[in-house]
């Protein structure tokens, strides 16, 4: 339907192309997007600063399992449905997963756009060749792997949804519930 249910970015220029060319109603479908994303930050910020630690055993497990169930429901959807649907929805997601998984151990990196991490990727190279330090190369090795994986998932996405159409939700689906489980993993092993 022409709105992005992702990276905020392009919302908030068409939403203000359209609103400078008069049409309200096309400036509306990217406002919702935008709302859901702020509400998703604001969410995952609370997690984040424990406020939900004395409700919830384990806050983060639950969010990622709600996750994978917004998706799951979002793959059983006709494609006749209203676009708002399914771009809120995931717009609310993306906005967790952007604020609550931010780094690779001491990298900063974004999980949704990789604009950044391109930025970074550069910068890493530049580090390494012009000044040879460890931290460059380690950086390197992380963005490197970070730009490819999202390029990687990308086509993966685009192949998947060319098959599976509106059903290619059920893979995100099952990649947030094999990260569900390598949490439990991890945690129960910390333990």
């Amino acid at each position: 339907g022409g709105v992005f249910a992702n990276a905020q970015t392009g919302n908030v220029i068409l939403g203000a192309v359209d609103l400078a060319g008069g049409q309200w109603g096309a400036a509306l479908r990217h406002l919702w997007p935008i709302l859901a994303f702020f509400i998703g930050i604001t969410l995952a910020i609370h997690i984040k600063r424990g406020r939900l630690d004395g409700v919830l055993r384990y806050p983060i497990r639950i969010t990622i399992a709600a996750q994978a169930g917004i998706l799951l429901v979002i793959g059983f959807l006709p494609d006749t449905v209203n676009d708002s649907f399914i771009t809120v929805p995931i717009a609310f997601l993306c906005a967790m997963q952007m604020e609550l998984f931010r780094t690779i151990g001491d990298y900063n990196y974004m999980a949704i756009a990789t604009t950044g991490n391109l930025m970074r990727l550069v910068e890493a190279a530049y580090g390494f060749v012009a000044d040879r330090t460890s931290a460059a190369r380690g950086a390197l090795r992380v963005y490197t792997v970070v730009v490819f994986c999202f390029g990687l998932g990308a086509v993966v996405g685009a192949v998947i949804t060319h098959f599976l159409h509106g059903h290619a939700a059920w893979v995100g689906a099952g990649i947030l519930a094999v990260t569900l489980i390598l949490f439990v993993v991890d945690e129960r092993r910390d333990d």
